[in-house]
């Protein structure tokens, strides 16, 4: 399953997180920067133990919708102790389809398969290079555009927006 992605563009990379993530968010900003993407830092700015992530990570996930709307290639990465609360914040967010990755296939699945605009990972569950490899993954992979995924994705969008079950 040889694909060229280099020649895709990179999309805009909006990221967000909790105390538990702060390092690893201050690795991937860099990180990525480096490579070459567009990184909106959606906070926190500074360490607070006692930090309530939920909008941070809400801001991060509209701020993927909003650029996705306007038509700029964006996706989000939400980060946390274990990436779950992360996951649910954003899924809150009407057009965010996040995906908790743990592993690369996880990461690639979410993007070929369901066509996630944001990943979640737990911060205290890999190590710096573990996670970089997961959300490289995760940035890279495109979507299949398989019929049977654009079916399932317009039936969970149906369910999202009007909240009628599509068999």
């Amino acid at each position: 399953m040889s694909r060229e992605r280099n020649a895709v563009p990179k999309p805009r990379v909006h990221i967000a997180t909790d105390h538990a993530g702060m390092e690893l968010s201050a690795h991937l900003v860099a990180h990525l920067r480096g490579q070459g993407y567009d990184v909106v830092d959606h906070g926190p700015r500074e360490y607070d133990p006692l930090d309530d992530y939920p909008s941070f990570c809400i801001n991060a996930a509209r701020a993927v919708v909003a650029d996705q709307e306007a038509g700029t290639q964006a996706l989000g990465i939400v980060l946390g102790g274990s990436g779950n609360g992360e996951q649910i914040a954003a899924n809150k967010v009407r057009g965010v389809r996040a995906a908790l990755a743990w592993n690369l296939d996880t990461a690639r699945l979410a993007r070929e398969h369901n066509d996630a605009n944001v990943v979640a990972v737990g911060g205290r569950q890999h190590s710096l290079e573990e996670a970089t490899a997961i959300i490289e993954a995760f940035l890279t992979e495109p979507f299949s555009n398989d019929e049977r995924h654009v079916r399932r994705i317009g039936k969970i969008a149906t369910y999202e927006t009007t909240g009628e079950i599509v068999e």
